[in-house]
């Protein structure tokens, strides 16, 4: 039998299609446990490498025969050598290509839309982060939105669809990832957008993004109005794209909403957050389509594999909206959190151009599941 790599491309295109796809998981527990691939249609047996070191026999009554089995780790070594064993007792069997660290990495572009006047949206969905990136399109210039480090795929991206990046914004300083946005800016000469009060301690120079600047791409004038939204961060600022769209940074979420915490100031931020989701974003329009910067499980997926839905829908639906006692929500958003995301203050630090992690530090920096949301 022989052993086959299956990349995080194909693993995703299985999650977005429902397929059924079983996981061993040999990482050790409390890895596992803290995060791994989630999908409807995915089963799962966690057995840690050094359990598997005398033998796979054991297992083998425990692996289907009736869909794919794919043998998950961290890096990719420990579930090759698994793959392997399996393989040797005669059953068919594939491993993740790159591991845990490839997943998550691996961003899947997907056309939202086209835009009034002949431009284009993308949704960038890093799904094995719950990261979730924009590039607007429009006469041969494109803008990026709440980018990720891995920025070759939006030059690409970008390069294939004839366009330049002229634009690269933050909706906020971000503390759960490392931002792209600055680096696009480097590689393509393009202006690099943040909220001013966001970047008190930025070490670099910046385009200062602020309540109501209208920013075009491209001739058709596609505009990008930035709205204050404080609450996840002080200077948290949403978009509104093309009358349509609303970019919701990590203030929103299809269920669930920021946590304030983050740049330790949840008792100072936990008005600004409730002012901004119950206030600000109730005076715009029901029918504006809310595009998140994450998404906390699966379930917040449509069945294309994208994370959109209407706002009035949201105010129905997202409990974080339907808390009337301030009492409660501010229990909600400042007790009852989840952990924090790991190193967090380090992320702050490298997108404030503070610390300068090589790329493999970057990687163990971001390892996890995404943890920006209270629900």
């Amino acid at each position: 039998m022989t052993v086959n790599a299956m990349t995080a491309q194909q693993v995703t295109k299985k999650i977005v299609n429902n397929e059924p796809l079983f996981i061993l998981d040999v990482r050790n527990e409390d890895a596992f446990q803290d995060w791994k691939i989630e999908g409807k249609s995915l089963t799962y047996l966690n057995i840690p490498y050094f359990d598997l070191l005398d033998g796979v026999e054991e297992i083998l009554d425990q692996l289907p025969n009736d869909q794919d089995v794919i043998v998950v780790c961290a890096k990719e070594g420990s579930s090759v050598m698994v793959a392997e064993m399996i393989s040797e007792e005669g059953r068919n069997v594939l491993y993740l290509q790159g591991g845990m660290k490839a997943w998550s990495e691996y961003l899947e572009p997907v056309k939202l839309a086209d835009l009034k006047d002949g431009g284009e949206l993308f949704q960038f969905v890093r799904i094995g982060k719950g990261c979730l990136s924009y590039m607007v399109i429009s006469n041969g210039e494109a803008a990026i939105i709440d980018a990720a480090r891995m920025t070759k795929i939006y030059t690409r991206f970008a390069e294939e669809k004839g366009a330049k990046i002229t634009h690269a914004f933050d909706t906020h300083l971000h503390a759960d990832h490392i931002s792209g946005g600055r680096k696009l800016a480097e590689q393509t000469g393009s202006t690099y957008w943040l909220p001013p009060k966001d970047a008190g301690e930025v070490t670099f120079n910046y385009a200062p993004l602020e309540d109501n600047k209208a920013v075009k791409v491209g001739k058709a004038e596609i505009a990008i109005h930035a709205l204050y939204s404080p609450g996840h961060t002080i200077g948290s600022t949403s978009f509104v794209i093309d009358d349509q769209y609303l970019l919701s940074g990590d203030i929103l979420f299809i269920d669930s909403i920021g946590r304030p915490d983050l740049a330790g100031k949840a008792e100072d931020w936990v008005n600004d957050l409730r002012e901004t989701l119950y206030f600000r974003y109730n005076e715009l329009s029901d029918e504006l389509i809310v595009l998140p910067a994450h998404f906390m499980s699966m379930d917040e997926l449509n069945e294309d594999g994208t994370a959109a839905e209407k706002l009035g829908t949201l105010f129905s639906n997202n409990h974080g909206l339907n808390i009337e006692d301030e009492t409660e929500f501010r229990k909600i958003v400042t007790e009852d959190l989840p952990p924090q995301p790991n190193a967090y203050q380090e992320i702050r630090e490298t997108n404030m151009g503070k610390i300068y992690p090589d790329e493999e530090e970057q990687r163990e920096m971001e390892i996890g599941p995404n943890r920006c949301a209270v629900r």
